[in-house]
């Protein structure tokens, strides 16, 4: 599958694999372990569930599968990367250390960006209504579930997100679930990311 080689030829997603050195201490807001946990299990049904969306060929049906992009503009692959290691070559690696909460606050953007496009899709002109609602909104719901119970400050203030997705869709059905085909691709990938954050801070490691 294609979107598989996307990730395992990432220097930054192989990045995450990597063991932390130290922490920084950075001050609250942060998820308890337990409850970075429990989340980490939520996540792990995202994935699962983007996988599944993305082998239905209701959104996907006759787009190439090589085709994809991420379009939420958040940091989250330089937040959310372990500490610097001194083998390290790639570039997209920060020298700075461990931040949970830098690493939590984009990831919540990255989800409230996906929200508010799958919302915003639903609501253009579908090709089958009917087929595409029933696909996409159980993904919405997981992901609003995964907004309001791990988002590390409560009522997290609202951006742009809604106003940007608007922006996403005009009166082709067939341009715009080509764009959603390849924007779930991407989230799959932002997905793997998250995934393997959350199972590093799961760990504990980052606060040792």
């Amino acid at each position: 599958m294609a979107i598989f080689n996307i990730f395992f030829s990432s220097c930054v997603l192989l990045l995450l694999t990597l063991s932390a050195r130290s922490s920084s201490g950075h001050p609250v807001p942060t998820l308890s372990t337990e409850k970075c946990s429990d989340c980490s299990s939520l996540f792990q049904g995202l994935l699962l569930n983007i996988t599944q969306l993305l082998d239905n060929d209701v959104v996907c049906y006759g787009i190439p599968s090589n085709k994809m992009v991420v379009k939420s503009r958040t940091e989250t692959v330089l937040a959310c990367a372990p500490n610097m290691t001194q083998n390290s070559s790639c570039m997209t690696q920060r020298n700075s250390t461990f931040n949970e909460s830098e690493c939590m606050s984009n990831i919540m953007k990255d989800l409230a960006h996906y929200a508010a496009a799958i919302k915003s899709y639903l609501n253009s002109d579908l090709r089958s209504p009917k087929e595409e609602v029933a696909l996409l909104s159980p993904t919405l719901g997981v992901i609003r579930s995964l907004r309001k119970n791990c988002s590390p400050v409560p009522d997290e203030e609202k951006d742009s997100s809604e106003e940007d997705a608007a922006q996403l869709w005009g009166d082709d059905t067939f341009s715009n679930r080509q764009e959603m085909c390849k924007m779930m691709r991407g989230f799959y990938v932002r997905t793997i990311t998250i995934n393997r954050a959350m199972g590093y801070m799961s760990s504990g490691d980052h606060r040792k």
